[in-house]
């Protein structure tokens, strides 16, 4: 890496920050089959918030057929007040521990540990729940992904990556390595290669001269039959056509229609496209990712960190920092309450021993 200490350390609280605000920007309309990008960006008219610079307002007194999720007194603008729990944060804090306490040696067994140890079970869903009772119940990798898990290629463990990209800048395939052994707990095939797919694209972010460079990296990470890879690609050459970002996203949906609105393939169409069409700029990132709807929490999630990385925490545009008060409340044991700057300081501390 050709910078500095100080623009790493800006650069990884850039991705923490940007997680965390892409996520709660997402987290109100987190309801892909409901929510559709029709119907987001209706509610965005409706409530003249676009172009969409800003966390989603406040629904307008009266409105019908613009149900929120229950949490959305705390994610809409105004209401923000630190960042509110979820599990697209909380398994970037989980992912910090293991690191912290079993190092990058780790296996997939103390993984498991970890997660009974420090997550409830029910702040976990859909692949890791089904893993986390096998796991509960005797289970051992691989079994624990496998037994009784209709959710093997969900987006799961794609959310679960991050963490080892901010760790490994400039590296992706190391970043890749350790994802896969993380989410071979709880998903196979596309799901697993999901995960390498995020790793890497963190991890690149630090060092990439530009979002197609970084989605590159990511591509290199992967199986290039895999029909993520495919899927990724045909996003890439959707944008270079000189598509717009909603008639690429129609071809994209009729490509991966019928997988289902939380399966890794249908949402790493519209991140990609969101990083794509965002240009690098992090608020018109994390809006469009947003506003392409799916697992909108996650896919904003993913996409504020790579553009939080690529500009760093203090090109985070202050609408999106201030209202999160360096604070994150999270179900993991012993992190509630925890101030972002300090999360990302431990994780400078991992991806530089020496500091």
């Amino acid at each position: 890496m050709d910078f500095s200490y100080d623009v790493l350390a800006d650069r990884i609280l850039g991705g923490w920050t940007g997680r965390i605000a892409g996520n709660v920007l997402g987290k109100p309309v987190e309801r892909g089959d409901h929510w559709t990008r029709d119907r987001i960006d209706a509610y965005l008219r409706l409530t003249d918030a676009l172009p969409l610079t800003d966390y989603l307002p406040p629904p307008p007194p009266g409105a019908t057929g613009f149900e929120l999720r229950p949490e959305w007194p705390r994610c809409v603008r105004g209401g923000v007040d630190g960042s509110c729990r979820d599990d697209d944060v909380d398994w970037s804090v989980l992912g910090l521990h293991l690191l912290e306490t079993r190092g990058f040696g780790f296996t997939t067994e103390q993984l498991g540990e970890e997660w009974l140890a420090r997550l409830p079970y029910l702040q976990t869903f859909t692949a890791e729940r089904v893993a986390y009772r096998n796991l509960a119940n005797g289970l051992r990798p691989p079994l624990t992904a496998t037994y009784d898990n209709p959710y093997q290629e969900w987006i799961g463990a794609l959310i679960r990556a991050d963490v080892y990209g901010w760790t490994c800048p400039g590296d992706p395939r190391r970043a890749a390595s350790l994802a896969r052994r993380d989410a071979v707990l709880s998903h196979t095939g596309n799901g697993v290669y999901g995960a390498m797919w995020a790793a890497a694209l963190v991890a690149a972010a630090f060092t990439a001269p530009d979002v197609r460079s970084v989605l590159e990296a990511g591509l290199e990470r992967i199986p290039a039959s895999s029909r993520l890879a495919r899927t990724v690609r045909g996003a890439i050459a959707l944008y270079e056509s000189g598509l717009g970002w909603s008639d690429a996203l129609d071809e994209l949906a009729e490509r991966t229609a019928g997988l289902g609105w939380i399966h890794t393939v249908p949402n790493a169409a519209v991140l990609t496209a969101g990083l794509l069409y965002g240009e690098g700029d992090f608020t018109r990132t994390i809006a469009l990712t947003v506003r392409g709807g799916l697992d909108t929490d996650s896919n904003g999630a993913t996409a504020g960190s790579v553009a939080g990385v690529m500009c760093g925490a203090a090109s985070i545009p202050p609408q999106w920092k201030e209202p999160l008060r360096d604070r994150v409340d999270s179900a993991v044991f012993g992190f509630d309450g925890v101030r972002i700057s300090e999360l990302a300081r431990r994780t400078l501390r991992l991806a530089v021993p020496s500091a």
